[in-house]
């Protein structure tokens, strides 16, 4: 087994109690497929210091970082980030394409920033396929377009309209 499947599929413990077998499976592969793996602290384009697979939580820059501290670290940002796109957009349980693209946004702009947005607003307002096309939206950082963010906008939409309700 590769060691991204086997990084893509060791985050679903606590996530799995959250949002099910089907988002876990779903939300686990799709954004650590977009994070990467990285193992050792940096910054990233905006200067955050980041982790493993995007965790941003307790790094150190130049750290060399474990296989099993990644697996945890990823594993405990997907619970934490699936438990507030689930209080805020209730209506997303039970629709795992939808619920894995909501946690992949959160998991990118934080839980604030997906609570407070346009397809949140319009997840609430039953606007399901206006919700997928507002992921469009979150294409910037530090205040300009950046080319990564715009296809996993896209790739994010795109799962967002599987099976839309």
């Amino acid at each position: 087994m590769s060691n991204t499947a086997t990084r893509a599929s060791a985050p679903k413990s606590r996530l799995l109690m959250i949002v099910g077998a089907a988002t876990a499976a779903i939300a686990a592969q799709f954004i650590v497929g977009w994070e990467g793996d990285e193992r050792v602290g940096y910054r990233d384009i905006v200067g955050v210091a980041t982790k493993c697979s995007g965790d941003t939580s307790n790094v150190v820059v130049g750290r060399r970082y474990t296989a099993a501290e990644c697996a945890d670290s990823t594993d405990r940002q997907l619970a934490a980030h699936a438990k507030p796109v689930l209080a805020c957009t209730p209506g997303l349980k039970g629709h795992p394409n939808q619920l894995a693209a909501a946690i992949s946004l959160a998991y990118n702009i934080g839980t604030n920033g997906y609570c407070g947005s346009t397809v949140a607003r319009r997840f609430n307002a039953g606007d399901w396929s206006g919700a997928c096309d507002a992921f469009l939206m979150w294409n910037k950082a530090g205040g300009r377009v950046v080319q990564g963010l715009v296809n996993r906008r896209r790739a994010e939409r795109d799962l967002c309209r599987k099976d839309l309700p």
